[in-house]
C-alpha cells in the first residue's frame, strides 16, 4: 500500500526544510555552483537537484563539467524553434508535478528570468518556502515573489574567502571600507540602506527598543527579500551591525535554556 505524501512544514526551522532545487541553465552560471549548493545547504536539504537546458548547445558546455560531480540531474530540452524558450515550460511543469507530491517544504529557483514570477507566487500560495537565486539583472518582480532572494554575485569563487577577514574584530572599519567598492560594483549607485534598516529595527524591536538579531534579520528579508549583508561587504548580518556603532548599540545576552550567547541591538540614540 502506497504511503500518503508528507504535508509541507510551515514552521520557521529552515535548517530541516526538504528542498527541490531547479536550475535554469540558460539563466545561471556554472562557476557559482559550489557556492550555490553551500548556500542552499544552510537553508535545508536539497532532496531534488535538477537543471534544465539544451546541453547539446555550446552555451551550456560549462554545465556539463559539473553536473555529475554535484549530483545534479540534467533535463535535456531541445530548442525546437528560434526565439521560443521551451526550457521555462519544462521547468514549470516539473515544479508543479513536484508540488503535488507534497514531499517538499520549499523550492530553490535558480534563474534571472522574470518568467518564473508566476511560479514563485503559486508555490507560495501552497504554503511552501521559495528561495530565488539570480544575477543583479533579475527583475524586481521575481525577487519580491520569493521569500528570500540571493544575488549569485556574492557566491562567486573567491568572494567568501575575500570577505572572511571582515568578521575579525581587529580592523573592521578598514576592511568594511575596502569592501564597499565591491558592493558598489554589484549595485551601481546604491548606497547603504540606513533608513530602511532603522525602520525595520523599529518594527522588530520590543517595547524597550531592543531586537534579537535573528528577529531583525527575518524582518529585513520579509520587507526586502533580496537584502544581503554581503552586498555591503559583510559576511554576516552580525558583522554589519557591529561595524555600525553610529547606527546600532549591540549587546550580548545569554540564550534562555542554553549556554550560548545571542546578539541584541537597538538604534543608537540621536546625539544632542
Amino acid at each position: 500500500m502506497q504511503s500518503e505524501p508528507r504535508p509541507p512544514r510551515t514552521g520557521s526551522d529552515d535548517s530541516q526544510l526538504r528542498l527541490a532545487v531547479l536550475i535554469d541553465a540558460d539563466n545561471a552560471q556554472a562557476k557559482v555552483i559550489e557556492g550555490l549548493l553551500a548556500e542552499i545547504a544552510r537553508l535545508g536539504e536539497a532532496t531534488v537537484r535538477r537543471i534544465y537546458g539544451d546541453f547539446t548547445s555550446s552555451t551550456n558546455s560549462s554545465w556539463k563539467k559539473v553536473l555529475q560531480r554535484h549530483a545534479i540531474k540534467p533535463v535535456q530540452q531541445f530548442a525546437y524553434s528560434t526565439g521560443k524558450n521551451s526550457t521555462d515550460s519544462t521547468l514549470i511543469i516539473d515544479a508543479m508535478d513536484l508540488l503535488y507530491t507534497r514531499n517538499f517544504d520549499g523550492f530553490c529557483l535558480v534563474t534571472s528570468d522574470s518568467d518564473f514570477t508566476g511560479l514563485a507566487l503559486r508555490l507560495r500560495e501552497e504554503g511552501l518556502r521559495v528561495f530565488g537565486f539570480g544575477e543583479q539583472k533579475t527583475p524586481e518582480a521575481f525577487r519580491n515573489a520569493c521569500h528570500r532572494f540571493v544575488f549569485i554575485e556574492v557566491l562567486r569563487p573567491g568572494k567568501q574567502s575575500a570577505e572572511q577577514p571582515a568578521a575579525k574584530p581587529a580592523r573592521p572599519a578598514k576592511k568594511a571600507a575596502a569592501q564597499q567598492p565591491k558592493a558598489a560594483k554589484h549595485q551601481p549607485g546604491k548606497s547603504f540602506p540606513t533608513e530602511f534598516m532603522l525602520d525595520a529595527l523599529e518594527e522588530s524591536a520590543d517595547d524597550a527598543g531592543w531586537a534579537n538579531l535573528g528577529t531583525f534579520g527575518s524582518y529585513l528579508t520579509k520587507l526586502q527579500p533580496d537584502f544581503d549583508s554581503r552586498l555591503y561587504g559583510y559576511r554576516k548580518l552580525s558583522d554589519l551591525v557591529r561595524d555600525k556603532p553610529e547606527l546600532f548599540v549591540t549587546e550580548e545576552r545569554p540564550t534562555p535554556g542554553s549556554s550560548q550567547m545571542s546578539l541584541w541591538l537597538r538604534a543608537q540614540p540621536p546625539t544632542r
